[in-house]
């Protein structure tokens, strides 16, 4: 097997095995029912050797949480070319994560269960998280650095981080909407950027202006 050309060594094929296998029973079988025993035994290697290569099974859905926000990315890019209206490209990078992660709908409560808590390599917010965290906070800063609306101050450096904030929310609420194809996520998504256009052009008025600088620093994590 050869990847960018060069032969892989046995300890690359092995290690891709146990991802192919992991990344499968994840998306077919979800969180609970995905153990590295399983995965090992459907790999055909010993228990050992799979946790040799990846020592828990938080480090395979890492793996799973940085595939799954590449699908986004080259979902959300081309939809994004030549559009330069932010609220609209906001709403790119929102809807083509939610429409990507629709087929997880019936297993998300349990990978929820385990990236809810503050201390859980799998929080979204973890160092352990930052790869998967950086392809969608790259592409909200894509969004808003393309779109052709200024932004005041520290604003433009801010923003990004909190419309990733606000994205989490959104995932949270699009978890537990029960509504036949999570209509009440969508129309939620419609209302918040709604607000948004109505937003941005209040920014010429310095105390609304405040307000928001503000409050988007605090979420984006920007030291007062």
């Amino acid at each position: 097997m050869f990847e960018n050309g060069e032969p892989q060594s046995k300890r690359d094929r092995t290690r891709a095995r146990i991802r192919e296998v992991a990344l499968r029973s994840l998306r077919e079988e979800g969180y609970d029912a995905t153990t590295m025993r399983g995965i090992a035994e459907k790999a055909g290697l010993s228990v050992g050797n799979a946790y040799y290569h990846f020592p828990t099974k938080d480090h395979l859905v890492q793996e799973l949480y940085v595939e799954v926000q590449q699908e986004h990315a080259a979902l959300a890019r081309p939809q994004l070319e030549g559009v330069d209206d932010l609220a609209t490209r906001v709403g790119v990078v929102v809807r083509t994560g939610l429409g990507n992660l629709r087929p997880w709908h019936a297993l998300a409560p349990q990978f929820l269960t385990t990236a809810i808590a503050p201390g859980s390599p799998n929080n979204p917010m973890s160092p352990e998280s930052g790869p998967a965290r950086d392809v969608v906070l790259g592409l909200f800063r894509e969004a808003v650095h393309g779109s052709r609306t200024t932004l005041p101050g520290t604003l433009a450096e801010d923003l990004p981080s909190a419309l990733w904030s606000a994205y989490l929310l959104m995932t949270l609420f699009w978890v537990y909407d029960g509504s036949p194809g999570q209509r009440r996520t969508d129309r939620l998504v419609d209302a918040a950027l709604a607000l948004l256009r109505f937003a941005v052009p209040m920014l010429r008025v310095r105390p609304f202006r405040r307000s928001v600088t503000e409050i988007v620093g605090i979420v984006a994590g920007r030291d007062a």
